[in-house]
């Protein structure tokens, strides 16, 4: 659940709306001039936040060896794109014609 307070009440009320946080799980949006300013939430919820926003490399290096192992297995080793001259020489056929160039 997620309530909205001005400064003032969380300046009054912090000590509510800190066991709030933690014994209910709630999130408390502290507004300064009505524009969000600060989120109180249990220290919990913010481990848990951290962890899901700080990726484990490991893994991530782990899944794109994976992927790069699938991809070249479906396109039989072909390269997924053609040799840098090949590509040079297409832009330069491509350029040419517009040009209207022999």
């Amino acid at each position: 659940m997620e309530r909205i307070v001005s400064a003032t009440e969380a300046r009054i009320r912090l000590g509510e709306w800190m066991r709030r946080a933690v014994e209910q799980g709630e999130t408390i949006i502290v507004q300064r001039g009505r524009q969000p300013y600060v989120v109180l939430i249990s220290f919990d919820a913010y481990q848990r936040l951290r962890r899901a926003a700080t990726p484990d490399w490991e893994q991530v290096a782990a899944r794109i060896a994976r992927l790069g192992a699938r991809w070249r297995q479906e396109r039989g080793g072909r390269p997924l794109l053609p040799p840098p001259e090949e590509v040079i020489r297409q832009m330069r056929e491509e350029r040419d014609a517009q040009l209207g160039l022999p």
